[in-house]
């Protein structure tokens, strides 16, 4: 079981990215999934959640209105669109893979994680 987060990079203050999290060696379509961030120094903060069916979503304060989380289930797949970036947005990125179908803001409640995908973005 995996979970390959890809997509990250380098970006300028204000640009955009997509996240995407590829699930192999079973289907997720079942559980809520998450991203969460871990910057220089601190401590993984949540980003953003879905529901197993796609139908909710919450995100934390700091990225409410700027990103957007969503999954394709036909593709095991999920997508963190992150636009307008700034540089506290600066980290490394995981996805992750609840234990059951809702979208949890804490990080005790997912199974599986990915090995994360570096963002920065400059000033």
């Amino acid at each position: 079981v995996q979970l390959q987060a890809s997509g990250g990079g380098l970006v300028q203050a204000g640009g955009f990215l997509r996240l995407s999290c590829a699930a192999s060696g079973r289907t997720f379509s079942g559980n809520g999934m998450g991203w969460f961030r871990q910057a220089p120094g601190k401590e993984r903060e949540f980003v953003a959640a879905i529901t197993s069916s796609g139908r909710i979503t919450s995100y934390s304060d700091s990225v409410k209105g700027r990103f957007a989380i969503s999954r394709d289930n036909a593709k095991n797949t999920v997508y963190l669109q992150m636009n307008s970036l700034e540089p506290e947005d600066t980290a490394v990125y995981y996805c992750a893979a609840a234990a059951s179908m809702i979208a949890p803001k804490i990080s005790a409640a997912y199974s599986f994680w990915g090995q994360g995908t570096q963002v920065t973005v400059s000033s």
